[in-house]
């Protein structure tokens, strides 16, 4: 609870729609703070390249203030380094970058009225605005008629901040804050040594030269709000978010593929499978038997198709429970603790190191394999390094461009020490444990000569399979895919996580359910390579998202410039890879139970 102390405003990274690059508070020469230790930050806020620092912006707990002036700042057109800063200003303009400040740990919200008498609230706020040569407003522009100069920069220089807060029931005396809004005003001030706050709007013409001032100000208001608890103080930042209609629309249309694709697999199980196995048990011939039962079990030569198999599949499966694991914890990570997140995800993927080497090594061991040393290599190095190379290449480039979400060298280091110390190890012990072990039987006895596939038809083919099963589990997903694209790319707080985890236990059935129809299919045209097939059957899901996050490139988003362009395709490249692993270890694993479950009624004599 507060009595009568100091309150402070922070300020994060700018950012911006039109861009992938951030950059910190400092890089657009606004007021700045005498030099103050930064909060400490956590390994997932800077890998979310979040800078938090200290503001000059500094007032007491329910003293209001009016007209406060932060600083004045001038730039001379003639000098170079005065001129270089003034552009980069108007850049951010430009490209809309915006301001995130936080207050008592929650973002301070600009709420303005769209269409149909309705709030938005925008976790944060525009440098400024642009209005064209052609007069045309952009962006924030809009909010006022007096910005209408051609080609003309307006800067929001004033800003009037309101804190919410409640008075603490049952404690001693003091409140706490509830909430906090401000509105973005641009004055260019009849003095501006000592600032009232009046006048007409502050603009820069794109082609003036010469000397400019741009005087900073701010003013206070406390207003008491018995109605906000702290517990639901973040829920008005919610308001301006219904999406909630939409997002039951969507689980609604999955749960009908879902009961579809349960009655299907349900009719195999329960009739067609029921009356193949009753065939196959009454034959009398040994040799017949196995002769039919081989067809949908590898042989060993197929088995044997190298480690990279069978290192993907279990490194696949550990894949699996990461995002199990991880978004089981969603739920309980709070968007007050900035970075978690990312945190949770990066040591989960250093702990489960240990199963990871343990199923790659075991499964790898049922399967005969002979190259244990290049298996466990694989497991810890094959997926880690693509991503870290990838990652490395977009961190160049966000260093070549002085964006605060470059990696420090020193957190650089910290994420190869957690891959190479931590990680690595514990991947060779769950291998040696899984060596140890003895390998998974199979449920009947294979013959050691391949049988000759038949001519298959058109729909049993391997492609069009393939292609076939990642529709459906891909319609599932991709409404909330939508939301979560705008919270990456367009800087919108993500808060739907009861409705991502149930669309997530969506995705795994519809995975499991689809592979293991059409793996059905092809054993029936007695085709036995079910084994990457079915992984890639589901997989393929992770084609039909990075064509989706293609579209959401050209037809939403506004990112303009090279590196951003890059940056954007970088990232995605990842998300795909992930996601494609991910999808193919469910389908890998779903038509690996059915074959055994339904093969290990087969008699054998």
């Amino acid at each position: 609870p507060l009595t009568s102390s100091t309150i402070e405003l922070f300020v994060n990274r700018l950012d911006s729609v039109e861009s992938v690059l951030p950059y910190e508070y400092t890089a657009f020469d606004f007021c700045a703070d005498e030099p103050e230790k930064r909060p400490s930050e956590n390994l997932g806020q800077v890998l979310f390249g979040e800078r938090i620092e200290p503001s000059p912006y500094k007032f007491f707990f329910k003293k209001n203030l009016e007209c406060q002036r932060v600083c004045l700042k001038s730039y001379n057109t003639e000098k170079a380094e005065e001129k270089a800063k003034l552009d980069f200003l108007k850049k951010g303009m430009l490209l809309n970058y915006q301001h995130h400040w936080i207050v008592d740990n929650m973002p301070v919200t600009w709420c303005y009225d769209v269409e149909d008498n309705q709030k938005f609230c925008n976790p944060g706020f525009p440098i400024g605005c642009y209005v064209t040569d052609t007069g045309r407003a952009k962006d924030a522009c809009v909010v006022s008629a007096d910005f209408n100069d051609k080609d003309t920069f307006y800067i929001f220089n004033h800003v009037d901040i309101t804190i919410f807060y409640h008075v603490v029931e049952n404690e001693a005396a003091g409140a706490r804050l509830v909430a906090a809004k401000l509105e973005p005003k641009s004055y260019k001030h009849t003095n501006m040594e000592k600032p009232d706050c009046k006048g007409p709007p502050m603009s820069l013409n794109n082609k003036f030269n010469g000397e400019v001032k741009i005087p900073y100000t701010y003013s206070v208001k406390f207003v008491e709000d018995k109605q906000i608890r702290w517990a639901s103080r973040w829920d008005y930042i919610l308001e301006s978010m219904p999406h909630t209609n939409i997002q039951w629309f969507s689980i609604m249309n999955s749960l009908v593929i879902v009961l579809f694709l349960s009655g299907m697999v349900a009719m195999i199980m329960l009739r067609t499978l029921h009356k193949d196995i009753a065939r196959y048990n009454q034959m009398d011939s040994v040799v017949s038997s196995a002769q039919k039962v081989h067809n949908p079990i590898c042989t060993k030569r197929d088995n044997l198709s190298g480690s990279a198999r069978q290192m993907l599949d279990a490194r696949l499966l550990t894949l699996f429970n990461v995002f199990e694991v991880f978004f089981a914890c969603l739920g309980f990570l709070s968007p007050a603790n900035r970075g978690a997140l990312m945190t949770c995800a990066v040591v989960l993927w250093v702990l489960l190191g240990t199963p990871a080497g343990y199923v790659a090594a075991r499964y790898y061991k049922s399967f005969g394999g002979e190259k244990w040393k290049t298996n466990v290599l694989l497991t810890a190095f094959l997926c880690p390094g693509v991503v870290f190379a990838d990652f490395f290449v977009m961190n160049l480039i966000l260093w070549g461009e002085g964006s605060s979400a470059a990696m420090p060298f020193g957190t650089l280091v910290a994420i190869l020490a957690l891959w190479f110390c931590i990680s690595v190890p514990l991947t060779f012990i769950g291998a040696y444990f899984g060596f140890k072990k003895s390998g998974i039987e199979h449920p009947v006895r294979t013959n050691q000569i391949p049988r000759q596939i038949p001519e298959q038809s058109f729909y049993t083919k391997p492609l069009p399979g393939i292609v076939m099963g990642g529709i459906l589990p891909f319609g599932c997903i991709f409404i909330q895919l939508f939301f979560i694209l705008n919270s990456i790319w367009s800087h919108q707080m993500y808060y739907m996580f009861g409705f991502l985890f149930l669309v997530f236990i969506i995705l795994v059935i519809t995975c499991s359910e689809a592979t293991i129809l059409l793996c059905y299919f092809h054993l029936c045209a007695e085709d036995y390579h079910w084994q990457w097939r079915s992984f890639l059957t589901s997989g393929f899901t992770a084609v039909y998202f990075l064509v989706y996050a293609i579209h959401y490139f050209f037809s939403k988003l506004q990112i303009s410039g090279l590196a951003s362009t890059i940056l954007y395709f970088g990232y995605t490249m990842i998300m795909a890879l992930i996601f494609f692993l991910f999808t193919g270890t469910i389908g890998f694993f779903a038509c690996f139970w059915f074959v055994t479950k339904i093969y290990s009624v087969v008699k054998v004599d």
